[in-house]
């Protein structure tokens, strides 16, 4: 059989009675990437669009979706954006210029710290001296997706969002921010799986910088935020996702092989509580068998757990 996800060339007898078939095979790596490579340039190609746009953070998540755009589109068709503000590391903007040498592709920095400033200024006399949560989190998430899509409507551009699936479980991402776009490019991907495809990219050279790599995930939204004050580890996250989402496990049964009952209970009620923000996701690439949106349908409210 030809290869998965790629143009083959094959010459069959139909005049030979048998002939035995036998699979090429690849890695998990390789079939993941070039079935997220040629899915999104399928869905650039059929939608009209020749160029791509993403916003990159200094993050794993954005440095694969950009080295995957670059793959679909070709490295003189994608432009990145870095919106930094006083929460974003000199390591991120640093680690997200080494990615943009590596590819060759455009790049344009616009801090978004004026705008968020002028943002808190006019809320100031709504909020009334309350303290900073995760709204003001999530008007920085906002901003830079206005951006974003200014730019996609400016220009054309397909803009790609770069949301992982163990976030869009859990809900670990922001409505109308850096959920907009028009294709999940690695929204069917677990968290540990885009650090299995970083380390597949970078098997022959170092194409994602170590440093993405090896540095803790964080939003970057508030002082000295990591993805791991709001989560469990992502092995862990993911072991849970996997056993509820796809071997569609019980809750006693995940806890068991988890050993941590309060902590499965928390999850499962992450799940069930963000199907109406995944419900508003932009369409995923599906590579699992068990993927958000057509692969999964809920109710988007439910009153079966609390």
């Amino acid at each position: 059989i030809g290869k998965y996800f790629q143009e083959d060339f094959f010459i069959f007898d139909t005049h030979e009675k048998y002939k035995k078939i036998k699979n090429i095979e690849g890695s998990y790596g390789e079939e993941i990437l070039n079935a997220l490579v040629l899915g999104l340039k399928d869905y650039a190609t059929k939608s009209g669009f020749t160029k791509a746009l993403v916003g990159l953070s200094g993050g794993i998540d954005s440095a694969i979706v950009t080295y995957i755009a670059v793959q679909s589109f070709g490295k003189e068709n994608v432009h990145v954006v870095m919106m930094p503000s006083e929460f974003s590391s000199v390591g991120s903007i640093k680690d997200s210029e080494k990615l943009i040498e590596n590819l060759g592709i455009t790049s344009e920095t616009i801090s978004i710290q004026s705008v968020f400033e002028e943002f808190k200024k006019v809320l100031a006399p709504s909020f009334n001296n309350r303290k900073n949560d995760v709204t003001e989190e999530n008007i920085q998430s906002r901003i830079r997706g206005v951006l974003l899509m200014a730019l996609s409507n400016k220009f054309g551009y397909l803009l790609c969002t770069t949301g992982n699936k163990s976030e869009m479980a859990v809900g670990y991402a922001t409505l109308y921010g850096d959920m907009n776009g028009a294709i999940g490019v690695i929204a069917d991907i677990y968290k540990t799986e885009v650090y299995d495809l970083a380390n597949y990219i970078n098997r022959n050279e170092e194409i994602i910088p170590q440093e993405i790599i090896s540095k803790a995930p964080s939003a970057e939204l508030s002082p000295n935020q990591k993805d791991e004050d709001s989560l469990p580890p992502y092995e862990v996250l993911d072991k849970i996702l996997e056993l509820y989402l796809e071997e569609y496990k019980e809750f006693e049964a995940i806890s068991e092989i988890i050993g941590d009952q309060k902590l499965v209970i928390r999850i499962l009620n992450l799940v069930d509580r963000n199907e109406f923000k995944r419900n508003q996701a932009a369409p995923a690439l599906r590579v699992t068998k068990k993927a958000f949106g057509y692969g999964r349908r809920f109710p988007i409210v439910q009153g079966w757990r609390t």
